[in-house]
């Protein structure tokens, strides 16, 4: 691993815990929770931008496949990497968000950028990985900021959650199972493969509950009210 890139994710880990530190500072009567999903929203928009700025042709965004990452690849993966490590340990320090499928979720994605990172593999892949699963987040976490902003079932909560559903759904069961069969037919590392296959095994499990969440907010929506 290349210094620069091991002071990036060590510098980011530190800044990321830097930014939680201060908004539990300057907003006291928001929860744990609230001021981690900030971070949260800011990663996840600073990773689509830098994703997406990594990619030297939009024709082909996912080529060449199994190549060593560009230098804007990696950097874009060491923020993201630096995002996790922070947030594994910031979760496991919550009660509301320590969850199996969460902490699986953060493993196999440290583990399979870490990987990319240290063999010098599989830029393409795992940058088009992580702008098919940052996507929808800013809306994930928009809706839970929502809820404790006083706007729980409210037009604006229910607009969020469709539009996090649409755009989850379309970016992991399209854009996903295309990216893992060519993840999985390239000549990857046998860990990047494993993530590639835990990432679309996760956003299934994650798309059947959504799937469920939204049938049911409007089912709910949509009954009688009983005066």
């Amino acid at each position: 691993m290349e210094e620069q890139i091991l002071a990036l994710i060590i510098v980011g880990v530190i800044s990321w815990t830097t930014i939680f530190l201060f908004l539990r500072k300057v907003l006291p009567k928001r929860s744990y929770e609230f001021c981690n999903r900030t971070v949260s929203t800011i990663h996840a928009t600073l990773a689509v931008f830098l994703a997406s700025r990594s990619v030297g042709d939009w024709r082909s965004p996912i080529s060449p496949l199994a190549a060593k990452p560009s230098p804007a690849q990696m950097r874009a993966l060491a923020v993201t990497l630096s995002y996790l490590l922070y947030d594994l340990v910031c979760c496991m320090l919550d009660d509301k968000r320590i969850t199996v499928d969460t902490v699986i979720h953060h493993v196999v994605s440290i583990s399979g950028i870490g990987a990319g990172i240290v063999y010098g593999k599989s830029g393409s892949e795992l940058v088009a990985a992580l702008w098919i699963t940052e996507l929808s987040s800013p809306f994930l976490h928009a809706r839970e900021l929502l809820k404790e902003l006083g706007y729980r079932d409210t037009d604006l909560n229910l607009a969020v959650d469709i539009v996090f559903a649409v755009i989850f759904s379309v970016a992991r069961m399209v854009g996903g199972p295309y990216l893992a069969f060519k993840t999985l037919s390239a000549d990857n590392p046998i860990i990047v493969k494993a993530m590639a296959v835990g990432l679309q095994l996760v956003s299934a499990f994650w798309f059947y509950r959504i799937a469920r969440m939204v049938k049911y907010k409007l089912t709910k929506r949509n009954s009688p009210k009983v005066a």
